[in-house]
């Protein structure tokens, strides 16, 4: 995949929550609106391949029990709705991860998951369900509760616009699920979140920006970060501050939509080619393989980690070689 450059797009969204499922397709109708607008934006300047919508796109957790959940707003996996955003790919020729679904699943009666779907121009390409609740607000189940393979729980996808793997809000204040996708190859990783005030945009408690520029530098990836914008009116009790962001392997902010609710495009480039280049040649800040410690363990499950790849051919690195001496 010579020359591989392209444009994401992070979309925001400020719309008002659904209360049942019958609210549904207009609120498709919306997201698909951005995103032909994403496509026609950007293509002045660059070719769009990749977009991605923030959590709770479709519907927040707004009833305090899971049963409640599950009676007015969870959907199955696949659904027609996500029947509909391969058409949208197919349409645009683009890579589409959506903002999170409340998930049924017939394997597991009486839970609700906190989901997004990876959908391609090829169909629907991986599930993630949201491993981190944030506890004590969500009332979703784990998907640690039920399985021990991080194949299943932390997907990695080989796609034509790279490797991709995501993690939703909470999930990003846990380093080690960052970086378990990053040591199994993953270079662009997705951030789905609804992040409020005060821990956004606004310093002093700009946790938001922080924390995503550090899960990309730290794991020499690019991350693309949808932040949900709705206003205080929309999804109370909390405002959530936007923000939407690129940020490139070293840790540079590419692109940011300006803090504040609303709903916001913002796209930037993804250079491929640059990222495994560093990747390749870094000798110094490669941390990907110069860690000196025993991987942790991702809480909930007690999944170690996989051991770092041996390095490459040729490959020098200068700290084995200063304490060898």
């Amino acid at each position: 995949m010579s020359s591989l450059r392209y444009a994401a797009a992070a979309i925001q969204t400020d719309l008002p929550c659904p209360r049942d499922r019958s609210d549904y397709p207009a609120r498709f109708t919306a997201l698909a609106e951005l995103i032909d607008h994403a496509v026609v934006g950007t293509g002045p300047f660059d070719d769009l391949k990749l977009v991605v919508f923030p959590e709770f796109a479709h519907a927040a957790p707004i009833y305090p029990s899971a049963a409640e959940l599950l009676d007015k707003l969870a959907l199955p996996i696949p659904n027609e709705f996500t029947d509909r955003y391969i058409q949208v790919a197919r349409r645009h020729r683009i890579h589409i991860q959506t903002g999170s679904f409340l998930e049924s699943s017939s394997s597991h009666p009486g839970v609700v998951f906190n989901t997004t779907c990876l959908i391609g121009p090829d169909g629907l390409l991986a599930t993630y369900r949201k491993l981190n609740p944030w506890i004590p607000f969500e009332v979703h189940g784990s998907p640690a509760e039920f399985h021990d393979d991080l194949a299943t729980l932390l997907p990695v996808v080989e796609t034509e616009i790279g490797r991709l793997g995501v993690a939703i809000c909470y999930d990003w204040l846990f380093p080690e699920v960052l970086r378990s996708m990053a040591l199994r190859g993953c270079e662009v990783l997705i951030r789905v979140s609804a992040y409020m005030d005060p821990w956004g945009t606004t310093e002093p408690m700009d946790w938001w920006t922080v924390i995503n520029r550090a899960r990309a530098i730290e794991n020499l990836a690019y991350v693309v970060a949808a932040n949900q914008g709705a206003s205080l009116t929309h999804y109370p009790p909390y405002s959530w501050p936007g923000g939407s962001m690129i940020v490139d392997y070293d840790g540079r902010i590419i692109t940011q939509a300006s803090p504040g609710p609303g709903s916001k495009i913002v796209m930037g480039p993804i250079d491929l080619d640059g990222l495994r280049r560093a990747r390749e040649r870094r000798q110094g800040h490669q941390m990907l393989r110069h860690g000196r410690f025993a991987p942790p363990r991702l809480n909930p499950g007690g999944l170690m980690l996989e051991s770092l790849d041996p390095a490459p051919p040729g490959y020098i690195d200068p700290y084995r070689r200063a304490t060898r001496r």
